[in-house]
């Protein structure tokens, strides 16, 4: 039912599907960023897949885009100085 997460999720999923040539990786890769932000990245990405390859772009792209905006947003939230 209506969460805030899945009404966000859906919010970046339509995001990733007005997506033209030119801006279709740009804009996968802000949505799921913003995704992982919010603690719904994993169960998000399958959908921004979806979106992502409707656009234009083929599942290998998108998933690579998807994995690189998660290790962004793992990287950010980590400690300074942290390594591992």
């Amino acid at each position: 039912p209506g969460t805030p997460s899945a009404a966000q999720g859906e919010g970046l999923v339509q995001f990733v599907l007005g997506a033209h040539v030119g801006q279709r990786n740009t804009r996968l890769f802000w949505a799921a960023c913003r995704a992982y932000e919010n603690g719904i990245g994993d169960t998000l990405a399958p959908r921004l897949t979806t979106a992502a390859t409707r656009t234009g772009l083929t599942p290998h792209e998108a998933r690579t885009t998807i994995a690189s905006a998660a290790r962004v947003v793992s990287g950010r939230s980590g400690t300074a100085g942290a390594t591992g």
